[in-house]
């Protein structure tokens, strides 16, 4: 065993509760340096300014504290957290008179580097630095959706809900990424099944 505790939704909920009921600034910490950097990448790809993106995700965390008493009517933290980043990115933007609507084909997408991945350590760096360079060619809607799903691990639902597509969006974009990334590596890839 490694050491690294499993940031499931059950793991999500009691940090929740800790916070909400007990003030637990140690369970906050954790919560906050768990999600930090997936929503800041996550809030960089909508508006383009690392500084900004940093700012937002800072002052929704901040936000969090502040209403602690509160945050046990909170469902699901993580699809919250994703929608208040979306939804403060998309309002800074249009303070900022960017942008007058949003285009998924216009999102900067970053990956963690792979030194932060436990499963990318196992590959060789050849091939690491064969799926990166795969990735990065991807059009930036498909890499978004492709790093949301497989790198912040959203369900499909949860990405469509996010970034108001279909399901089957998510599906087709997620199916392109892995035969563009597989064609790169010549591996043939198989649709899985329906059961």
């Amino acid at each position: 065993m490694n050491g690294k505790i499993s940031f499931d939704s059950n793991y999500i909920a009691e940090l929740q509760q800790r916070i909400a009921e007990y003030e637990d600034e140690v369970a906050y910490k954790k919560l906050f340096f768990h999600f930090f950097l997936q929503l800041k990448s996550f809030s960089f790809s909508l508006i383009k300014s690392k500084e900004t993106a940093e700012e937002i995700v800072s002052d929704i965390f901040l936000d969090i504290w502040i209403k602690r008493k509160q945050l046990c009517a909170i469902e699901d933290l993580k699809m919250y957290l994703y929608t208040a980043v979306r939804n403060n990115s998309l309002r800074k933007l249009q303070q900022n008179k960017k942008a007058t609507f949003f285009s998924l084909d216009e999102v900067q997408v970053e990956f963690a580097s792979s030194d932060e991945n436990a499963e990318s350590i196992l590959l060789t760096q050849e091939l690491s630095h064969k799926i990166d360079l795969a990735i990065d060619k991807l059009p930036q809607r498909c890499k978004l959706i492709f790093k949301l799903a497989k790198e912040d691990k959203l369900k499909y639902k949860e990405i469509a809900a996010l970034l108001h597509v279909s399901i089957k969006t998510i599906d087709s974009q997620v199916a392109t990424a892995l035969k563009k990334i597989a064609s790169v590596l010549n591996i043939s890839v198989k649709k899985p099944s329906s059961h």
